[in-house]
C-alpha cells in the first residue's frame, strides 16, 4: 500500500513539473506579447529586470525541463482506468476549449497572450494546460508512429546532450534571476495579484527544476535505447 502511494505521488510530482513548465511558457508568452507589442515603451519588472528578452531564456528553460520531468513518471507502473492517459488529456483539452469559446469573450488564439483577471478565462487557461499536460505525458502511447518519431528526436538530442546540459544550467540561472527581478518588482510596487504570484512561483519552480536536472545530470545520462513503456 505504501509503495503504491509513493508511485502515485511520484507520478503526480512528474505531472506537476510538466504543468509548471507549460504555465511558465504561457506566462512568458503573455509577457513577451506585451513587451514586443509596446516596445520600447514598456519595460517589464523594471528596474530590477535589465532586459525583457531574458524571458526567452526562461521559456527555453521550461522547454528543456519537460523531457526530464516526463521521464520521472514514464518509468512507473501506474496502471490505467479504462483508457490511456492521453484520452483523458484530450477530453480535458477539448472540454476546456469549448468552455473558453462558449463562456468567455477571449479569442482562443489570444488566450495566453492577453492579460485578464477574469476567473473564467484563467480557469480555461489552467484546464487547457492541464489537458495538454496529460496528453504530453502519455504522448508515446498514442501510436507506434508517434513513439518512433519521438525516439528519432530523442536520438538527435542525444548527440548534443552535453550542450543541452550546459544550456540548462545557463537557463536555470537566468530563470532564477528573472524570478528575483519579478519578486522584487512585485514587492516594490505592492502588486500582490494572483496572476503575479503564479508568475513568480512558476519561474522559481522552473529554475529549481533546472538546477535539480543539472545536479542529476538528467540530459547527460539519457539513453537512446528503445524500451517498451511500462505505463499502460
Amino acid at each position: 500500500m505504501g509503495c503504491s502511494v509513493f508511485v502515485y505521488l511520484k507520478k503526480l510530482f512528474s505531472l506537476s513539473l510538466i504543468l509548471n513548465a507549460l504555465i511558465t511558457l504561457a506566462s512568458v508568452a503573455g509577457i513577451l506579447y506585451g513587451f514586443y507589442h509596446a516596445w520600447p515603451y514598456w519595460k517589464p519588472f523594471s528596474p530590477y529586470l535589465i532586459n525583457g528578452n531574458l524571458f526567452l531564456l526562461v521559456a527555453a528553460a521550461a522547454l528543456i525541463n519537460i523531457f526530464p520531468s516526463a521521464r520521472i513518471g514514464r518509468c512507473l507502473h501506474t496502471g490505467r482506468l479504462w483508457f490511456h492517459h492521453y484520452v483523458y488529456g484530450f477530453f480535458v483539452l477539448l472540454s476546456s476549449v469549448i468552455f473558453v469559446v462558449t463562456f468567455t469573450s477571449v479569442s482562443l488564439i489570444m488566450l495566453f497572450f492577453i492579460y485578464s483577471s477574469s476567473v473564467a478565462v484563467n480557469a480555461g487557461r489552467f484546464f487547457v494546460l492541464t489537458g495538454l499536460t496529460l496528453f504530453l505525458d502519455d504522448l508515446p502511447d498514442v501510436s507506434k508512429r508517434v513513439e518512433s518519431a519521438l525516439n528519432k528526436i530523442k536520438s538527435g538530442f542525444y548527440h548534443i546532450r552535453k550542450a543541452i546540459y550546459a544550456f540548462q544550467l545557463i537557463t536555470g540561472l537566468v530563470s532564477f534571476y528573472v524570478f528575483l527581478a519579478v519578486a522584487l518588482s512585485i514587492f516594490h510596487k505592492l502588486a500582490f495579484t494572483f496572476s503575479n504570484f503564479i508568475t513568480m512561483s512558476t519561474f522559481l519552480i522552473t529554475s529549481i527544476t533546472s538546477f535539480a536536472c543539472v545536479r542529476r545530470k538528467a540530459w547527460i545520462d539519457m539513453s537512446v535505447v528503445k524500451q517498451v513503456s511500462p505505463i499502460v
